[in-house]
């Protein structure tokens, strides 16, 4: 007698399960008029860990809401995926749950570090949570074709050139406008923008090393590539950038130098260079870190009515 062959094993069941079908996770309630979803998975990326995002969204609202992505900063080395920085983890409510009880919602993605991935990963990894937020805006209750990236620091580079980069691509969120916070925005410039001994082009365990694979005097075709002020074409999303005048990380000079490359394409950046401000806002009044935030807010609520034009 004999015996049929066994059926061959299955392997797509090995494969990881789609994120835009993974149920979303509870929602908690941290402020009043405020749903909580944190962690949940938006990317699997092979030979790395899954990749987390937390939305803020208005507890109760007539149709879907404007998107904020906030892109936390770390120097591409390291944050946290829900930290706008020192100066604001002492509001309560915190500054996720002001604006959803505003009305709009924010998403705030992990993606992969210098410790992971090189770049183009991180960008990469934004593209992706801006994919997989538009294909669950139903379930969220968020309208993704006005959809605003923010970030700070190293966070405020990436969302700068996810913004240069995504905000036209069919199948995703639409970027309507964009938001930078004491940004680096030309790597190849850094040297040049930086005191003397400040930066070194050469050396390879800087942060702009480690995010490009090498220092940038070493690679400068992928300095160019990382650097938003390379990226900017005439179909831009409005941009407000703003930075301390007295900023020790990153010189003021990088936020410049993006604005100008907005100008010569034809936009009108919002730039706003804050007087007796460091990075990280360190030696700004609590009424001007209160008032970037507004600033922020507006822009994204303008950004929201006007579909990105202007």
């Amino acid at each position: 007698m004999t015996h049929p062959a066994p059926a061959p094993f299955p392997f797509h069941l090995l494969a990881p399960p789609d994120p835009l079908a993974l149920p979303l996770p509870p929602a908690a309630r941290p402020a009043d008029g405020v749903r909580l979803l944190r962690g949940a998975v938006y990317a699997v990326p092979d030979g790395s860990r899954p990749l987390t995002v937390d939305l803020w969204l208005p507890d109760s609202a007539a149709g879907p809401v404007p998107l904020i992505v906030f892109v936390h900063g770390g120097a591409w080395r390291t944050g946290l995926r829900d930290d706008l920085g020192p100066r604001f983890r002492h509001w309560r409510p915190g500054p996720f749950a002001r604006l959803a009880r505003a009305g709009l919602a924010v998403a705030c993605p992990d993606y992969r570090l210098t410790g992971e991935a090189p770049h183009p990963a991180q960008t990469d990894d934004l593209a992706t949570a801006l994919a997989w937020l538009h294909g669950r805006a139903g379930d969220l209750g968020v309208d993704t074709s006005r959809t605003v990236l923010w970030g700070e620091s190293a966070g405020g580079h990436l969302a700068a050139l996810t913004a240069l980069t995504q905000h036209t691509r069919p199948g995703t969120a639409t970027v309507t406008g964009c938001v930078t916070w004491y940004a680096p925005t030309d790597l190849a410039g850094l040297a040049e923008d930086c005191p003397p001994g400040r930066f070194d082009a050469h050396d390879p365990a800087s942060f702009e090393a480690l995010l490009l694979g090498g220092p940038p005097a070493d690679r400068p075709d992928a300095a160019r590539d990382a650097s938003p002020v390379g990226r900017v074409g005439p179909e831009a999303p409005p941009f407000l950038l703003l930075h301390g005048a007295d900023d020790t990380i990153v010189p003021a000079r990088q936020s410049i130098r993006l604005a100008d490359a907005l100008r010569r394409s034809g936009h009108h950046p919002d730039l706003r260079l804050l007087t007796g401000a460091d990075h990280l806002w360190v030696g700004l009044s609590e009424e001007g870190v209160e008032e970037c935030f507004t600033r922020t807010a507006d822009f994204a609520r303008a950004c929201a009515k006007n579909g990105g034009r202007g």
